[in-house]
């Protein structure tokens, strides 16, 4: 199901009361009510604004979410992430840089020079003379490739993050919102034979008070005896006790046979020939 069908259906849904009622008074997309089908983890599937779909619901309302938190309607979960990677903390105990082996800085100064070279083999090429955009699009990309070898220096390290669970217990609630100078009222309902939740708020009370909550990852700071403690407990992967390569029901002709491919003789002087004939012929 596409989710522009998905979103059409709810729209129509919500203008319905019922059989007898006929159409509501209000519905989901009068500018007085706010709507949000959020899934079982606080995700927004659908939304008036097209931009906050596919966010946590957190990140987008934080009272509302921090509302319905001290209601139990949903629940926080910590997980973790062990293969996570993370900027090494670069720090020292004085000011002064740390001192460089001649080693380091003879490896330092030949990774310049054999890049300064890779440069000027681009610059000065006879390929890159005939085509002046592959050229400057080559260095872009090398220059573009090098600052993020400079800039991403990570490192493995561990990671918590939080993970908001609906409580199926709750099927239905509602509320207000103490905001300051205003109330912002608010309805919950679960839509049957499903893990979504319909929320219905009132837009036109600000608050902005309540800080956003937000799923970032923090890294695990472990001291040295639990970093030794959870390096022991660690797993060591091992092969399958037996080889499993091939199905009885499986036909081994009904395989490709890319081992019978061969390279043909004319595409591989095709390149060479390219390389020799002028330039004027190429153009």
């Amino acid at each position: 199901m596409r989710l522009e069908f998905l979103q059409r259906t709810f729209w129509a849904a919500t203008r319905q009361c019922g059989t007898v009622e006929g159409p509501c008074p209000e519905s989901c997309q009068d500018s007085s009510l706010d709507c949000f089908v959020i899934d079982n983890n606080g995700f927004i599937l659908i939304s008036e604004r097209s931009q906050e779909m596919g966010r946590f619901l957190g990140e987008v309302d934080g009272a509302l979410m921090t509302q319905l938190l001290s209601m139990g309607v949903f629940s926080q979960v910590t997980m973790y992430d062990y293969q996570a990677m993370c900027k090494p903390s670069n720090h020292h105990h004085s000011a002064a840089r740390p001192l460089v082996s001649p080693i380091s800085a003879l490896l330092t100064a030949t990774r310049w020079l054999v890049n300064e070279l890779l440069l000027l083999l681009l610059e000065w090429s006879a390929w890159g003379s005939w085509h002046a955009d592959s050229k400057a699009e080559a260095k872009a990309v090398f220059h573009q490739s090098h600052k993020h070898k400079k800039q991403d220096m990570l490192q493995p390290c561990d990671t918590q993050y939080p993970v908001f669970v609906h409580q199926t217990a709750i099927q239905e609630t509602n509320g207000a919102i103490e905001c300051g100078a205003c109330q912002k009222i608010f309805v919950m309902q679960q839509i049957p034979s499903s893990n979504l939740l319909l929320l219905v708020t009132d837009p036109t009370c600000d608050c902005s008070i309540f800080p956003l909550i937000l799923q970032e990852a923090t890294e695990v700071k472990y001291n040295a005896s639990v970093k030794c403690d959870r390096m022991r407990s660690q797993k060591l992967r091992r092969r399958p006790d037996s080889c499993h390569a091939f199905h009885p029901e499986e036909n081994a002709q009904d395989c490709g046979g890319t081992s019978d491919l061969s390279a043909l003789l004319p595409m591989l002087l095709l390149p060479l020939c390219a390389w020799v004939l002028p330039p004027q012929l190429l153009r």
